[in-house]
């Protein structure tokens, strides 16, 4: 894929993104909506792995990185799922645009990778002024708006550090085997939080289909082991 193509894709895929969640949770609640997508993802994660013959690497490094990209991942989308309940796709677009921020922030303090320059600093000024202006306007704030902004907010940071999290962790991992294994290790939290929030029956299909999945990361991580040897 050329550069520009690659551009344009990720340009069309966040854009549509908060639409998207606000759509997918229309009827079913957010604890459904979110745990079906990371289902979706994970299937799919599995198809293209074989598909492509990518291995995941299981070293401590890698494990540490799946685990902090996990729970990254379950904060952010739990946390902006539930907060597309009072909040528009504008607002969950304009909060996301801080992320480059925060996430330069976390690294200057945590990585220790450049100092804070004035230049930084007006960066964050300004990106701050721009959303107070966003605020003032109003952007289709409706009731109870506030606590979907701070909790958005909460969000973006998750997303944020956990990407410095994990390049703090310097695991070299191929991205398509980050991004399956972070799915699963993500999944059965959302199971945890539609059964604990939602009250959300956790019925034995389900159970089912999550030792699906993990068997059949097992089988691709695995399988061309048992056929070689035999």
């Amino acid at each position: 894929m050329s550069l520009p193509a690659a551009f344009f894709s990720v340009v069309l895929i966040w854009s549509t993104t908060p639409l998207a969640i606000k759509w997918s949770s229309l009827g079913i609640g957010f604890s459904f909506a979110v745990f079906a997508r990371m289902a979706i993802s994970v299937l799919l994660c599995i198809a293209l792995l074989a598909l492509f013959r990518i291995r995941f690497p299981l070293h401590r490094k890698a494990r540490m990185a799946y685990v902090a990209g996990g729970v990254s991942m379950f904060a952010t989308m739990a946390l902006t799922y539930w907060s597309a309940q009072y909040v528009s796709s504008g607002m969950i677009a304009v909060l996301f645009g801080l992320s480059p921020l925060i996430t330069s922030l976390g690294a200057m303090l945590w990585l220790e990778e450049e100092s804070l320059s004035r230049n930084k600093i007006a960066d964050m000024l300004l990106g701050v002024l721009c959303l107070l202006m966003v605020f003032y306007g109003g952007l289709d704030l409706g009731s109870n708006a506030g606590i979907g902004i701070v909790t958005l907010l909460c969000a973006v940071t998750a997303q944020s550090l956990g990407l410095v999290w994990i390049k703090r962790i310097g695991d070299d991992s191929p991205p398509l085997a980050m991004t399956c294994s972070t799915l699963a290790v993500s999944l059965p939290l959302f199971l945890l939080l539609g059964h604990a929030l939602n009250n959300e029956a956790i019925l034995p299909q389900v159970w089912l289909g999550m030792a699906g999945i993990v068997l059949g990361l097992g089988l691709h991580q695995w399988g061309g082991r048992r056929v070689i040897a035999g």
